[in-house]
């Protein structure tokens, strides 16, 4: 069983990762189940597969858009507002394609975890 974004938050040390390289590793992780789901669309066990990615990235956005949503968050208001209508499309689009799967739906899931994730680390390093 892959562990929730929650998990992974509380079992990684605050010592080794930075909030942002954290950030950038989950997003990574959740682009990279998007992917596979993408690559290997037709093999048996896809719908599963799929869910479970699904969710993840869903969890994940979730837990983003509260921190993005605490009066008490560093960030710009602008670029929370931006931040927070990025994760309304990807709620929008991750009920698209539980509803109506295609793997062509992924792209945009995908590339968005990537550019962000790229994002955050290039602030780190």
């Amino acid at each position: 069983m892959k562990k929730s974004p929650i998990d992974a938050y509380a079992s990684v040390s605050k010592d080794t990762m930075s909030g942002r390289e954290l950030e950038a590793y989950l997003l990574t992780k959740a682009m990279l189940a998007l992917k596979e789901c993408q690559e290997h669309w037709d093999e048996p066990g896809q719908f599963a597969r799929l869910d479970e990615a699904l969710q993840y990235n869903m969890s994940l956005w979730t837990i983003f858009q509260a921190e993005l949503l605490d009066n008490t968050n560093p960030l710009p208001q602008a670029l929370r507002q931006d931040l927070l209508n990025l994760s309304g499309f990807i709620d929008k689009r991750t009920i698209d394609v539980m509803s109506y799967p295609d793997k062509s739906k992924l792209d945009a899931l995908i590339n968005i975890n990537r550019n962000i994730a790229e994002g955050l680390e290039q602030t780190v390093h």
